[in-house]
């Protein structure tokens, strides 16, 4: 479906930047049609903007794009926003960069999953096959998922060292499955998650100590198990 705007400005090259904005899209992405040139007129007298057209192709990328642009203009934290889209693992990664991103963040990646997950409704609206949608800025998520792998470690230590489970903070399910992936080939050690969203953790026990953790929801899980 295509998707057609007009805009203005000062000349032709500041109205397409105006249209590129407002769908979202990168140059190479629109097709421009110059409706009107700008004239300057005489003495300021008669001075007409520039006026163009500009088409885009709707895809789940530019509705991505268009989304997050309206979205983080409103949160005050406008951002350059670059997408990589694979059509064969059907995935789009959408990249952000400017001023103040750390608010984008949010406490513990909180605000950036819930941008992530309310940009992947908008760009699977319309289609039949799911993408699937990350939104990352300033290397967050891989800094994040590092230092998740380091917290199961040092957790796994300290399990086997006291003899004893230890329960982690409450997580979401994507940190949660990279603490039980950190730990599946971890000689001695068993993972499982207790509790209820959005207070669900994981517990690191000593393996064969499962019924010392807390046991409300637990669902032990052993080496190689893959369940959050």
């Amino acid at each position: 479906m295509l998707k057609t705007i007009e805009a203005r400005g000062d000349s032709i090259d500041e109205a397409i930047r105006a249209a590129l904005e407002e769908l979202g899209a990168e140059r190479d992405d629109v097709s421009v049609e110059v409706v009107q040139k700008p004239k300057s007129g005489f003495l300021g007298i008669g001075r007409e903007p520039a006026i163009v057209r500009v088409s885009v192709e709707a895809s789940p990328a530019a509705a991505a794009r268009e989304f997050l642009a309206g979205l983080l203009e409103r949160f005050g934290t406008p951002a350059h926003i670059e997408t990589v889209t694979d059509d064969a693992q059907r995935t789009i990664h959408i990249e952000l960069s400017g001023d103040n991103m750390g608010a984008v963040i949010g406490r513990r990646g909180d605000t950036l999953d819930a941008i992530q997950y309310l940009t992947s409704i908008v760009a699977n609206r319309e289609e039949e096959e799911r993408w699937r949608i990350t939104v990352d800025t300033e290397n967050y998520r891989a800094k994040r998922e590092s230092a998740l792998q380091a917290l199961a470690a040092k957790t796994a230590a300290k399990a086997l060292r006291y003899k004893k489970p230890v329960a982690l903070e409450p997580m979401n399910p994507h940190e949660r499955r990279i603490i039980h992936s950190a730990l599946q080939d971890t000689e001695g050690v068993t993972t499982y998650s207790t509790g209820s969203e959005p207070n669900r953790r994981v517990i690191v026990s000593p393996a064969g100590m499962e019924k010392k953790a807390p046991s409300q929801g637990a669902r032990p899980r052993r080496r190689g198990s893959s369940r959050g």
